[in-house]
């Protein structure tokens, strides 16, 4: 049997039962079948393996030396099989042991992941998380190759050909230095560009972002004079200087050392959303995941 293509798995089901019980009658009372169709079977599986496989005995049928050798690779084989197609069980997060592979910024690590850790270890403690920073761009073919499980991203800039679920609504606030010698109170809008600013600018080096777009709609622009890969190092760099930032409101929520303020003109926000490949869609683990995110979040 050089082709496996060839052989009829239900003429494998046969032979099971015929090396269990040599009797053709009663296998086929087992498998539902007549027992003109098990000699069939037989037939066409003696000419698969040319081999007889049973022949008559005094006592009935008896396996040949081939019957002898196939017996037990064939039983651990559709076990296996068995095994495999079963429908999945229902996921035990205590007794798992998975490895999650997660793309979120720091901004959505701090803002999703950070807030859940807690409970994810209670939850599901013999699991691991990890958390890996990846370009947008390269989140969707990383997701179908395997390399990552779920990721988190914006909605409007959502990686294509993924499932999305929208987790929180997200408005930003202006954040600056507890104690800022100009920021007693909300700034107006001509204070506002005078400040010196700091942006967030995730491919690196970028001086103009939304907030540079709606100020030029109005004639304005401020001044950005620090520009970073990464939101948690704007944080740090506030609380040290007099320089000032427009923030995620969830990231700098209960940051010491900073104050927060509504801007003085409107800048549109987002939605954060995680997102996930087909291969993983119907998979309870991964189900169970996604909800305990989305229900913790």
């Amino acid at each position: 049997m050089n082709n496996l293509r060839r052989v009829d798995l239900n003429l494998l089901v046969t032979l099971d039962a015929l090396l269990a019980d040599p009797n053709v009658t009663r296998t086929a009372e087992r498998l539902h079948l007549s027992q003109p169709s098990v000699s069939v079977h037989l037939s066409k599986l003696r000419h698969v393996f040319d081999d007889p496989l049973l022949l008559p005995g005094p006592r009935g049928m008896r396996p040949t030396a081939k019957a002898d050798a196939l017996r037990e690779p064939l039983r651990r084989a559709l076990e296996a099989l068995t095994q495999a197609i079963a429908p999945a069980g229902p996921f035990d997060p205590l007794q798992a042991t998975h490895t999650w592979r997660i793309a979120a910024s720091d901004n959505s690590a701090s803002t999703i992941l950070l807030p859940v850790l807690a409970g994810l270890r209670d939850a599901a403690p013999h699991t691991r998380l990890a958390v890996i920073e990846k370009a947008p761009s390269r989140m969707a073919k990383d997701a179908e190759d395997g390399h990552i499980d779920l990721g988190f991203h914006t909605r409007d800039d959502a990686p294509a050909g993924l499932h999305m679920q929208v987790l929180y609504s997200e408005r930003y606030v202006l954040a600056s230095r507890t104690g800022h010698p100009l920021l007693d109170q909300a700034p107006s809008l001509e204070l506002f560009c005078q400040l010196q600013h700091v942006m967030v600018s995730p491919d690196g080096g970028g001086f103009i972002g939304v907030t540079d777009q709606v100020l030029a709609e109005r004639g304005l622009s401020r001044t950005v004079v620090l520009s970073v890969p990464h939101f948690l190092f704007v944080a740090a760099a506030l609380a040290s200087t007099d320089l000032v930032a427009l923030l995620p409101a969830r990231l700098v929520a209960g940051h010491g050392g900073l104050q927060v303020m509504e801007p003085p003109v409107p800048i549109p926000g987002y939605e954060m959303a995680m997102f996930w490949p087909e291969r993983l869609h119907r998979d309870p683990a991964h189900q169970w995941l996604r909800g305990f995110i989305a229900g913790s979040v």
